[in-house]
């Protein structure tokens, strides 16, 4: 959190004379705090709740709407994680000075690059961008400037980083966040749904305004263009696709024995295919916990399996002979077919340091510690001053020759930004040596 109280920023000190006025913040006393006795509750949009767009001609509108308007675009996006089996769109939220508002229904337009023509140039705000980047990136919408509000209030030192828990710190203002979660692919959407969607990028640029302004204060303006430039670069690589996704499986440690694994991973792929042919989440066609129960116990008839926790319901059932079947392919493989633990990449788990190389173990122990330090004089996250991963593997396997000038080419190299170069390298390599024996 910022040692300064709460900025309660008033947007028409900067709003352009077409945008409409800004619903003012409550009045405030010296220390920060609200004289009404609290955050106001914004339940509505200034303008109203649009109708989503969903016609050409009703993006066609838009289209010339946001392109006649002025200053940065504040986005959002609402999928339906936990219901569906992609992680698609189904919700598109914009606002700029000037256009207004709009709610976009990708469903029957697919395709948004004539709009993304018209705003690309802009500066985007998002709240945590990178979960939003690669759905509106299927749909042609490719920022090419951002600004991240989750990742600058990082940046800035708040502990709470939620966009509702911002709004009202920074602006006064509480924001509802019960349909976060909700099925965005069910239509029609209901009233409320679209409301909350829309409050979702009401006030986004106010937020930016008032982050920026604190950034600047403190002196870090410099390292969120780096960070927004990344991400912005990021966004353009497509997705990473894991060699074993169904190592993933919530519970598979409790697994023993390449067998049994062969039966969560053949369990894995069975579900995958129905959920992806369904378009549903994968833990609504089958929990990962029935799968682990299944691999442990390898039920060979369908009266054993349906005993088991997760294969009760309805759906699961009718679908008892495939698991089976899946279960008895398993059973069959040779030998030689059997899952083996994947090569590891990069150093082992750090609790198993001390035992294979306590030189290393305690190299790490001297970079964490200089990492944390650093962080707090900076009120930084330590993940955002430096990924976990990149220490772990510069206090593995250092440069053969410690200087500032390896270490800087090491960390560059795992993708550590300038600003972090800057204030990371001068105390990191002398924390690499190992000292001498007193």
């Amino acid at each position: 959190m910022t040692d300064e109280p709460p900025l309660h920023r008033r947007a028409a000190e900067s709003r352009p004379e077409n945008e409409p006025p800004q619903p003012s913040a409550p009045a405030v006393d010296g220390d920060g705090v609200p004289d009404s006795g609290g955050p106001v509750p914004l339940t509505a949009p200034r303008d109203g709740t649009p109708e989503p767009v969903a016609t050409p001609e009703e993006l066609a509108e838009v289209v010339a709407r946001f392109a006649a308007g002025s200053g940065p675009i504040a986005l959002d996006a609402e999928r339906a994680s936990g219901y569906r089996y992609s992680q698609r769109a189904y919700l598109v939220q914009l606002r700029r000075a000037g256009a207004g508002t709009a709610l976009i229904d990708p469903l029957p337009l697919g395709d948004l690059s004539s709009l993304d023509a018209v705003i690309g140039e802009a500066e985007w705000v998002l709240h945590a961008a990178n979960q939003d980047l690669p759905c509106l990136a299927e749909l042609g919408l490719r920022p090419r400037r951002l600004f991240d509000t989750e990742l600058a209030a990082r940046l800035a030192g708040f502990e709470r980083v939620g966009l509702a828990a911002l709004t009202e710190q920074l602006l006064g203002y509480t924001l509802e966040k019960h349909h976060s979660a909700a099925d965005w692919s069910s239509r029609p959407l209901p009233e409320s749904w679209l409301t909350y969607a829309a409050l979702d990028v009401e006030m986004l640029t106010d937020l930016r305004d008032a982050l920026d302004a604190e950034l600047r204060r403190q002196g870090k303006s410099a390292w969120a263009a780096e960070e927004f430039a990344a991400l912005v670069l990021a966004g353009t690589r497509p997705p990473r696709v894991r060699a074993e996704p169904w190592r993933r499986t919530s519970g598979i440690h409790r697994v023993r024995g390449a067998r049994a694994q062969a039966r969560v991973r053949s369990l894995w792929y069975a579900r995958d295919q129905i959920a992806a042919r369904r378009d549903a989440a994968p833990g609504r066609v089958l929990p990962d916990s029935a799968i682990v129960a299944a691999a442990e116990l390898d039920p060979r008839d369908e009266k054993t399996l349906l005993t088991l926790p997760g294969f009760g319901g309805r759906s699961v059932r009718r679908l008892a002979r495939t698991w089976l079947a899946a279960l008895d392919e398993a059973r069959q493989l040779p030998d030689t077919q059997l899952p083996v633990s994947p090569a590891v990449e990069g150093p082992p788990p750090p609790h198993r340091w001390a035992e294979r190389d306590p030189v290393a173990a305690a190299r790490l122990a001297r970079c964490r510690e200089v990492v944390v330090r650093i962080a707090g004089e900076h009120r930084l996250p330590p993940e955002n001053l430096i990924t976990p991963d990149s220490v772990r593997r510069l206090a593995w396997q250092p440069p053969v020759e410690i200087t500032e000038a390896a270490v800087t080419e090491f960390l560059r190299g795992v993708g550590a930004r300038e600003w972090q170069l800057d204030l990371l390298v001068p105390v990191l390599t002398p924390a690499l040596e190992t000292p001498a024996q007193g």
